[in-house]
């Protein structure tokens, strides 16, 4: 299995990688980009599958792996345990702690994420400055993206093809409008928005 993870992952994981996965069984889906997830775990029979988006940066997907297999290691020793409880808390704690280097992350993802594993919450996006760092690698990322965070109250942004303005900052999430329909929504100040140039005027002087 390790062969056909080596395009998605950090090199320098390889050996500790293969190590973990030798200690257990699964069925690795590797599947196109999704935006509700990352990744996922499934306790199907006879074998579990774990799935994984394979537009993720060589981090996120590392990450994303980790975290489904410590979803299998709680499955495999308490069935009923809550999915982010303190149980699969500990697993992934103790399963990322050999990928905790500089060889594999930067130390601009290494400082956040080992803080993140202090108490691991259901997703990376819990953490603004990780998840930024985590997105920022990603290598397809368009050149014309943003961080809803780099703009300011009035401007306009696009986003899943619907077109927002920018109304107050809510500690870690933005009061947005969607100018289609005049809903307000909230919306996680690192999401990866398109800014809408404003239109210049184009009259001459009189």
């Amino acid at each position: 299995m390790i062969e056909k993870l080596l395009p998605y992952i950090p090199i320098a994981a390889k050996k500790s990688l293969s190590e973990l996965l030798n200690n257990y069984r699964f069925h690795l889906k590797i599947t196109k980009g999704r935006k509700t997830k990352r990744g996922d775990f499934r306790a199907t029979l006879p074998i579990a599958t774990i799935s994984i988006n394979n537009d993720l940066s060589e981090a996120q997907f590392l990450i994303t792996l980790v975290h489904e297999i410590a979803h299998l290691e709680t499955h495999m020793n308490y069935p009923k345990a809550k999915p982010h409880g303190k149980q699969w808390k500990q697993n992934f704690q103790r399963l990322m702690l050999p990928f905790l280097t500089n060889d594999i992350f930067e130390d601009e993802i290494l400082s956040p994420l080992a803080k993140h594993l202090v108490n691991p919450k259901a997703t990376t996006d819990s953490d603004l400055i990780l998840s930024t760092q985590l997105q920022l690698k990603v290598n397809c990322l368009d050149l014309n993206k943003k961080f809803i965070f780099e703009l300011k109250s009035g401007d306009l942004f696009l986003i899943n093809n619907r077109v927002f303005k920018i109304l107050n900052k809510r500690r870690t999430r933005y009061e947005c409008l969607e100018t289609k329909n005049q809903k307000k929504f909230l919306i996680k100040g690192n999401a990866l928005i398109t800014r809408i140039e404003p239109k210049k005027n184009t009259h001459g002087d009189d």
